[in-house]
């Protein structure tokens, strides 16, 4: 009988892989600077395409958030934002540190100040190359927005949108940038949609942008036009 069983045949490879009951495929949008580890790959459930990889993590990209300084060390400081998301902020020697419109240092950063933060996002985690403390509120948008709605373990994703979506928008498709480019991008889609983390920013082939939205059940696509106005969200 043991013979017999290992002179079977065996099946290698699979085209879909199921945990929990749910299928999963995978999406991706590559890196502006071809740097190894820059492209993204994102795992979504194959009953909601729609919303692929709303809260999957990024690999370490630009991004950003906006909250309330909950916990101050030498090295880093804790944000806990409106939906409940708690970041950890690694500071550097090359950190700068803004004020309003006027430059502050690290000392300025102290428990209960609203921040907004920019750097190097990977999951909750964010290496600060700008803090502004006191950040302006409500951006700049093309339509009233609606409040982030916090995430759930086991809520469904909201089926939501605000705007208007690119036309022929794809979800996975686009470069990822970085800099300047992609620190106003985010300060604008996190002036009008507080709560989550901003783990990506992709430019779309329209020359709009699509900010990746992670740590809430909605929105998890901010979309910013050319003069860096949100203009949609889903």
């Amino acid at each position: 009988m043991l013979t017999q069983r290992l002179s079977r045949p065996l099946a290698i490879g699979a085209v879909v892989v199921v945990i929990g009951g749910g299928a999963y495929g995978i999406v991706s949008a590559t890196s502006s600077n071809g740097s190894a580890g820059a492209s993204t790959g994102q795992t979504a459930g194959a009953g909601s395409a729609a919303k692929a990889g709303s809260n999957a993590r990024s690999g370490p990209a630009a991004g950003g958030v906006v909250g309330t300084v909950s916990s101050v060390s030498t090295s880093s400081f804790t944000v806990s934002t409106s939906a409940g998301e708690k970041v950890t902020v690694h500071k550097t020697s090359s950190t700068s540190y803004r004020k309003g419109t006027s430059s502050t240092t690290a000392s300025g950063i102290t428990k209960g100040e609203p921040v907004l933060v920019l750097g190097t996002t990977s999951g909750t985690t964010i290496t600060a190359t700008e803090v502004v403390v006191q950040p302006a509120s409500g951006g700049s948008t093309t339509f009233p927005p609606s409040k982030a709605i916090p995430f759930k373990r086991g809520a469904p994703t909201t089926s939501k949108q605000d705007g208007q979506v690119p036309a022929n928008y794809s979800e996975g498709s686009g470069t990822i940038v970085s800099g300047t480019t992609a620190n106003k991008a985010t300060e604008a889609a996190l002036a009008a949609y507080s709560g989550g983390v901003v783990d990506r920013v992709v430019k779309l082939s329209n020359g709009e942008y699509e900010v990746h939205n992670i740590g809430v059940n909605w929105p998890h696509h901010i979309f910013v036009n050319k003069s860096f106005k949100v203009v949609g969200a889903n």
